[in-house]
């Protein structure tokens, strides 16, 4: 379904901290769109974006003080990868959408963690389903899949189906890793021993019964 998107609103239903961005930043502000009948979303120059997100933030007139989401968009084609902020002022309930466009070839962008502690594992999963780096994230690891995953990035329009190895492959290389491929350090040195679980068939089938401890 194609996404209704309005250019430049005017009158009513304008946003009022659009204006307010583009007088404090200039051409760092690409565009604007409104999608979904009242849904602002504000384009920005990657390099700024920091700057931008603080003073969304910190601005008493504006106080976007939630950041309730981040994520990113991949169109396919070559086209850039939008890594998307999604705001809200919880004082003036407005909400504000943030896009980034990302060349496929520089997938790099600035952490937003010294703003928001909450985007710790949102950028996380960014980087760990698009590829898209965050530098100066306090622990930019892969959250959703395995450390030892080799097959790319799953939410990329460029990433096969049924993935970049055949099943035969995928299967050995599940039955062929360590322990260590599934904890991190911290678990494996805890000293605790972890907890088993045995199947027991019953006339209904198998149920699963834990052992004593």
């Amino acid at each position: 379904m194609t996404e209704l998107v309005q250019s430049e609103p005017e009158g009513v239903g304008a946003h009022p901290t659009v204006p307010a961005l583009r007088e404090a930043f200039g051409d760092s502000i690409l565009r604007h769109e409104v999608v979904a009948g009242d849904e602002h979303v504000v384009f920005v120059e990657p390099l700024r974006i920091v700057e931008i997100l603080r003073w969304l933030k910190e601005t008493p007139a504006h106080l976007y003080d939630f950041l309730s989401d981040v994520t990113a968009v991949d169109y396919g084609g070559g086209r850039p990868i939008q890594v998307v902020y999604q705001l809200y002022s919880i004082q003036h309930r407005w909400a504000l959408r943030i896009k980034a466009e990302l060349p496929i070839s520089e997938l790099e962008i600035d952490s937003v963690v010294p703003l928001w502690d909450a985007a710790n594992w949102l950028e996380r999963e960014v980087f760990d389903m698009f590829g898209v780096t965050f530098r100066g994230h306090p622990d930019l690891r892969r959250i959703l899949m395995p450390e030892t995953y080799a097959e790319g990035h799953p939410l990329r329009k460029d990433f096969p189906l049924r993935g970049r190895f055949t099943r035969a492959e995928q299967t050995r290389r599940a039955l062929s890793r360590e322990p260590k491929d599934y904890y991190i350090p911290a678990d494996l040195e805890a000293g605790g021993e972890p907890q088993l679980v045995r199947w027991q068939e019953t006339p209904e089938g198998p149920s699963e019964e834990s052992n004593d401890r």
